[in-house]
């Protein structure tokens, strides 16, 4: 309990404070103004700065770091200056002290909103600093009003501090019911930030700051609850724009400010008379005085409460564009959001009527309430919510890689199948060497792990400290972020197809020339096994059924576990029906298919884009071990990957390169989307597209022309893309037996890989030889249109907008049979 400085025996108490006298109409009118522009440029500024960070990500763009600090410098600038014209200028103490708070708020934001700077694949160290930045804000603040006020006599209301604590509780509710915590460390931290933002919120809106809006002899609390708490509200918009990472602060502008209205309550409640008797010790004339100091406690808990649950219940790298196409988390946000307001608006109404008027709150009562809601939180938390902890884990990449030199170049069935046997026994034999004493070490740490060998890699469960640890290790090169997704309170739902199936060959078909392929060369695939690591794929789809090579080793879903082909979201689904599909949609009916879901809700990481590549490389059966039992015998001849691994999903530009290296070594094509962040030049970026050893492919439309949206080179080693294929607009199957037409190069790719189906199944002497593939699909490629973002946007020339052309399905596979 604070106690404040005696005041001298015999003198009178300034307490409760005089009543300031009212503003003129002209500071009320420059009070209000101030006010709106705060609101008005905060939200707007805010929202525009995470949705340029959304554009820049949606486009393949590096992450532009000073962004946000330009951004919270023009916020300060912009809203600093009113408020420090409030603050020097009006006469009455009320508009002043608006001014002092709403400036005070304005520089917090400054301090904390630098912070975004920090890469959000660093959540821990931005929560640390966050709680670090808030705690020294929060004693600056506090030593300023120490030299500034009149010091006060406080007495305790703990009925008001409990108040505050069931307030908050309210606050944090939806976010324990609709979102879900994140790893221990990255929680501890999340709590200890949101601790030292309520105390921030307490020294910003102090005993000193509520005694402005004291008006009339006896007080009104109506007047101090509807104007000061608009002025609280304000500075708790400020306060909370400068509070989570980009993304994580747009739903604390919604739930915050409607707490000033709460507070101002609160403090009404606290200035009542209590009861106190005087004791002979009493020399500072305490009884029958008002009551000042639960304010701050109260405001300690229900701001720290209520900004807890975006900080610790969310992951900011989640709050993204890219998964609003469904009821993903963004969805659940603004739920959750919609839900905190709601709430926070009941809030201030209720404490407004109850607290405003009548007498001061009863312990009791304000205990009982805050129990219940603490045990209705928690059971939410364990009944509907999604109890546990979700944190992301670390990838560790050793240094020593595999040598593959010297494996035999075998071409055709019996010299391929030869090939990945020998770089499967080298993979597995290094990492089996390099990882025994890291994997022993992280036993006896009782730290979970998995082993791979495509990639000499060891993906652990553990947050910065293990990581330090790990990094230390000589064996490793370097540790990556991997992300994890947090669970959803309801499933993201599954995309359908509306349109009909197709009557005949669709467009794209025929653009490439495939039917005639079929139908005058009598070459469809067969024999060929295509393997497509996605979202996964709808087995019962009537055009792909057929095609399931079936077994034990021909689906694998490390995401979540599955064990028939399944797909969600309606991607895999639709680039495996463009290689091999049935009806009209794909390039290679004949041919059959594998599959892997490295995508769940549209996100990946390096661990699981490895798992279905090295699945691919050594097929193996549910639960089994991929070291002891896979079966490079089964490895499917053609890779097609309509994915990208970017920086936010925790990959380098080299994570990858060890493992389209060794499918390369096997004699396994690997086919990969350029992109969709064109028409920027270089936007080839994200792996493994760039890799030279991977076959990359853009998108044309209907005219032959290059899509705006194709990504293109340069690319630093190599040309790219390799190929174009139709991508715009191209009819395909989805999860439940429906068909629809999507874009991008996710579509072009399978083409590609279904032409080169067409191509070893005519000539089965081909399977394994990529180079002698490659330089075919080069020479009876057509020319396509090349399009360009601006005339000063030319890439280097059109080889790295349209690669060597359009693939011809008809003349490469008259070309392969030679």
């Amino acid at each position: 309990m604070e106690v404040g400085p005696p005041f001298p025996a015999g003198q009178p108490v300034p307490w409760p404070p005089a009543g300031p006298e009212r503003p003129s109409p002209w500071a009320v009118v420059a009070a209000v103004a101030a006010g709106c522009w705060t609101v008005g440029f905060v939200v707007v500024g805010q929202f525009g700065g995470w949705l340029a960070d959304q554009i820049m990500l949606a486009s393949g763009l590096d992450r532009v770091v000073w962004l946000w600090p330009v951004t919270v410098l023009f916020t300060v600038l912009l809203v600093g200056a009113p408020a420090l014209a409030l603050t020097l200028l009006p006469r009455s103490a009320a508009v002043r002290a608006a001014g002092r708070a709403w400036l005070a708020a304005a520089l917090v934001l400054g301090a904390l909103g630098l912070l975004r700077a920090i890469p959000p694949v660093h959540h821990e160290a931005y929560l640390a600093t966050l709680a670090t930045m808030a705690a020294l804000a929060a004693l600056v603040l506090r030593a300023l009003a120490r030299r500034a006020a009149v010091p006060t006599p406080r007495v305790p209301a703990p009925a008001v501090t409990l108040l505050g604590v069931a307030g908050g509780l309210v606050l944090l509710l939806p976010w324990v019911w609709l979102g879900a915590l994140g790893g221990l460390l990255e929680t501890v931290l999340a709590g200890v930030a949101a601790a030292a933002l309520g105390v921030l919120a307490g020294a910003l809106l102090d005993e000193a700051f509520w005694s402005r809006f004291t008006v009339g002899e006896p007080p009104r609390p109506a007047r101090l609850v509807l104007v000061g708490g608009l002025v609280a509200g304000v500075a708790l918009l400020l306060l909370a724009a400068g509070v989570g990472q980009s993304g994580a602060q747009l739903p604390l502008l919604l739930t915050l400010p409607p707490a000033g209205f709460a507070l101002a309550a609160l403090h009404a409640a606290a200035r009542r008379p209590a009861a106190l008797p005087a004791t002979p010790s009493d020399t500072s004339g305490a009884a029958g005085r008002v009551g000042a100091s639960g304010v701050r406690p109260a405001a300690r808990w229900l701001v720290g409460l209520g900004v807890l649950g975006p900080l610790a219940f969310t992951d900011p790298e989640e709050i993204t564009l890219v998964l609003a196409g469904t009821r993903d988390v963004p969805f659940w946000v603004a739920a959750a959001a919609g839900a905190g307001l709601a709430a926070a608006a009941v809030l201030a109404l209720a404490y407004g009527v109850l607290l405003g008027r009548g007498r001061r709150p009863s312990r009791r009562v304000a205990g009982v309430t805050a129990a219940v809601l603490l045990v209705t939180v928690g059971v939410v938390a364990v009944g509907v919510g999604q109890p546990g902890l979700h944190g992301e884990r670390l990838f560790v990449v050793l240094r020593e890689q595999a040598d593959l030199g010297g494996v035999p170049a075998a071409t055709g069935r019996a010299g391929r199948d030869a090939r990945v046997g020998e770089v499967h026994r080298r993979l597995v034999a290094t990492a089996e060497r390099t990882q025994a004493d890291l994997r022993r070490d992280l036993r006896r740490l009782r730290l979970d792990h998995t082993p791979y060998y495509l990639v000499n890699a060891v993906e652990v469960d553990g947050g910065p400290v293990v990581r330090a640890w790990l990094s230390r290790r000589p064996e490793v090169a370097r540790v990556l972020v991997n992300q994890r997704l947090r669970p959803l309170p309801a499933p993201a739902g599954r995309s359908h197809g509306t349109a009909p199936a197709p009557a005949g060959p669709e467009w794209n078909i025929r653009m490439l020339g495939a039917d005639r392929a079929w139908s005058q060369l009598g070459v469809d695939g067969s024999g060929i096994v295509v393997g497509s690591s996605d979202s996964g794929v709808d087995g019962g789809h009537p055009a792909l059924a057929g095609g399931f090579r079936g077994g034990d080793d021909s689906w694998h879903d490390p995401w979540n576990g599955t064990r028939a082909p399944t797909d969600q979201g309606g991607h895999g689904t639709h680039t495996t029906g463009s290689a091999v599909g049935r009806g009209g949609i794909g390039v290679a009916p004949g041919a059959r298919w594998v599959g892997c879901v490295n995508l769940d809700r549209n996100l990946g990481n390096p661990a699981y884009y490895l798992d279905c590549l090295q699945f691919m490389l050594a097929p193996f059966p549910p639960d089994g071990d991929p070291f002891t039992d896979g079966r490079p015998a089964r490895a499917p001849e053609i890779l097609t990957n309509s994915w990208g691994c970017p920086a936010i999903e925790g990959c380098d530009p080299g994570v990858l390169r060890p493992a389209t290296a060794a499918l390369d070594a096997a004699g396994i094509l690997v086919v990969a989307a350029a992109g969709n962040t064109g028409p920027y030049c270089g936007s080839i970026d994200d792996p493994p597209a760039p890799y030279a050893d991977v076959l990359t492919v853009g998108a044309v439309d209907r005219q032959r022309r290059v899509t705006l949206f194709s990504s293109r080179g340069p690319v630093p080693g190599a040309a790219k893309p390799d190929l174009v294929a139709p991508g715009d607009e191209v009819l395909s199957a989805m999860p439940g037996g429906g068909y629809a037409p999507l874009s991008g190069t996710s579509m072009a790719t399978p083409q590609v890989a279904g032409v080169v189906a067409l191509m070893w199944s005519a000539n089965p002497a081909l399977v394994g030889d990529l180079s002698r593939t490659r330089q075919i699909l080069r020479d009876t490629a057509t020319p396509a249109g090349a399009t360009y973002a601006s005339r000063t946007q030319t890439c280097g020339g059109d080889r790295n907008i349209t690669g060597a052309g359009l693939v011809d399905a008809y003349a490469a596979v008259r070309a392969a049979r030679g």
